[in-house]
């Protein structure tokens, strides 16, 4: 659907790379290129170590998450807790440039729980910078540790994006993306006149389709071109050898819940997909027929 948009990676700890099962938590395809490994970690050493097996892996970007709220992750002392520790990032950020040569990035929330004011965030850029990563991005919210779920911290904490748009006016030299309630390209258009990227979540996933726009739009090259059932029909070698390699249906079919989104059957499409997916004996011949009954709605409203 793009050629151009930048795919990261869900966040993988340090010790689940260094201790657990690397190739699992590593493994991606050609066609994600370019693909960034997200790592949680407050170790310069582990996170040193670890970037260098996604470097050796193939990854194009390392990026250190500062941002994630999680009880999870605030009892291992890292993401979004790291906000408060910017000499402790730098060193890591140091460490991981040292046993790296692809860019190491940062992702990060404005502030922790009550921190109001936009100092905390410019300090913490302009420290975290000193060792060596020039790509910021910033989710434009803060992380509230207590009180609300990983879920509600991504809805619920008010966005500040003037305060993204002052770190790009106060730090012009570094590559400063901007991340939080983006639901258009259009929207997207509109910050990028203010910072140098964006980074879609949650509406990339809810409407997947809508990155078949972005090559076009935002990066003025000519769009890819492909139809919903294009897509489609290119995933189903890969949901044959994930079956192959001992997963599950549901294990590919819940990322593509969206692909029909705010088409006719798109509702079909997903019914199909919820009901049957998790079931035990559910095959890839649940996708194909979902694809096939929707294709087949489209066309009686273009008849």
């Amino acid at each position: 659907m793009t050629r151009r948009a930048r795919v990261y990676t869900e966040m993988v700890t340090t010790g689940a790379l260094i201790h657990g099962d690397s190739q699992r938590h590593l493994q991606f395809n050609d066609e994600e290129h370019p693909v960034a490994l997200q790592l949680g970690g407050s170790s310069p050493k582990e996170l040193a170590i670890a970037a260098k097996m996604g470097a050796d892996f193939g990854y194009d970007e390392i990026n250190l998450n500062c941002g994630c709220p999680s009880d999870r992750v605030q009892n291992g002392a890292f993401g979004a807790c790291l906000m408060r520790e910017p000499l402790l990032v730098r060193d890591c950020v140091s460490a991981m440039n040292d046993a790296v040569a692809i860019p190491v990035t940062v992702k990060h929330r404005l502030g922790i729980d009550d921190d109001n004011s936009y100092n905390i965030v410019r300090d913490f850029v302009g420290t975290v910078a000193q060792g060596g990563s020039h790509v910021f991005i910033a989710h434009a919210r803060n992380a509230w540790l207590k009180g609300l779920s990983p879920k509600e911290n991504r809805e619920v904490p008010p966005l500040k994006y003037d305060w993204v748009y002052r770190l790009k006016q106060d730090f012009p030299e570094l590559t400063i993306v901007l991340n939080g309630g983006i639901t258009s390209l259009d929207d997207s258009q509109r910050h990028l006149e203010y910072v140098d990227g964006v980074m879609l979540g949650r509406e990339a996933y809810q409407n997947p389709w809508l990155l078949s726009q972005v090559d076009a739009q935002l990066f003025d090259e000519p769009q890819p071109g492909v139809r919903r059932l294009d897509v489609a029909e290119w995933l189903m070698p890969y949901l044959d050898s994930t079956i192959a390699d001992g997963g599950r249906v549901n294990h590919v079919l819940r990322h593509v819940l969206g692909l029909y989104q705010r088409q006719p059957g798109g509702k079909l499409f997903r019914r199909l997909l919820s009901e049957g997916m998790h079931k035990p004996d559910a095959t890839p011949d649940l996708f194909r027929a979902a694809v096939e009954r929707t294709e087949e709605v489209i066309a009686r409203r273009r008849a």
